[in-house]
């Protein structure tokens, strides 16, 4: 595959390899890395500073972290829909479920992640019962708040694969669970409010 020189998104399981990788393959380019657990507006407007300073040659900031904060997201939005001459932008997470759409629409994506990248989850939600769900909560409680949206986007695409016709209070705990996991929510607390919503009454 073909490296982009433009501004992209890259996907992978190897963050700070894939930062070293840029640096070789772009020198002698100037490149300017921001590496954050969380990546958050303060982040971000480090981030717009730096892409204002003016450049004779194209300058690469790259935007690494396993989680990126709402808000820090938004506020780069135009940015990167606009950037300044001579800049490029490398965003570098681990899941794509890390991402606004509103970004991820912005610039072309590269997955690298390994062929486990699509959780498996060993779950029937057309089936199931109070038992499986304690079992299941009980398993992905402790859930690292990084992986925690990938887990809610597997359930919500094993519900897609079992044909489930999400009603509206199903919906909205979906759309609920996001949220809580953004604001540091307990994961089995988070579990137990969105499946108790397949439970048959």
């Amino acid at each position: 595959m073909t490296e982009l020189t433009s501004s992209h998104i890259i996907i992978t399981d190897q963050v700070e390899e894939e930062i070293d990788g840029i640096k070789q393959r772009l020198y002698p380019s100037r490149i300017v890395p921001f590496y954050k657990d969380d990546f958050l507006i303060d982040d971000a407007k480090e981030v717009i500073r730096e892409a204002y300073i003016a450049e004779e040659k194209v300058k690469y900031i790259i935007l690494a972290a396993k989680l990126f904060n709402e808000a820090s997201q938004n506020s780069l939005l135009k940015l990167l829909e606009e950037p300044p001459r001579n800049i490029e932008f490398i965003i570098i997470t681990e899941s794509k479920a890390a991402l606004l759409p509103t970004v991820r629409s912005r610039m072309p994506l590269i997955s690298k992640k390994s062929e486990k990248e699509a959780l498996e989850l060993d779950i029937s939600l057309k089936k199931l019962d109070l038992a499986t769900l304690f079992s299941f909560v009980k398993a992905h409680e402790r859930t690292p708040k990084h992986e925690a949206k990938e887990l809610i986007e597997a359930l919500y695409h094993k519900a897609m694969d079992e044909q489930i016709m999400l009603d509206a209070k199903q919906l909205e705990s979906f759309e609920t669970a996001y949220k809580l996991i953004g604001l540091n929510a307990r994961m089995n607390s988070v579990l137990s409010m969105l499946l108790m919503k397949f439970i048959r009454r």
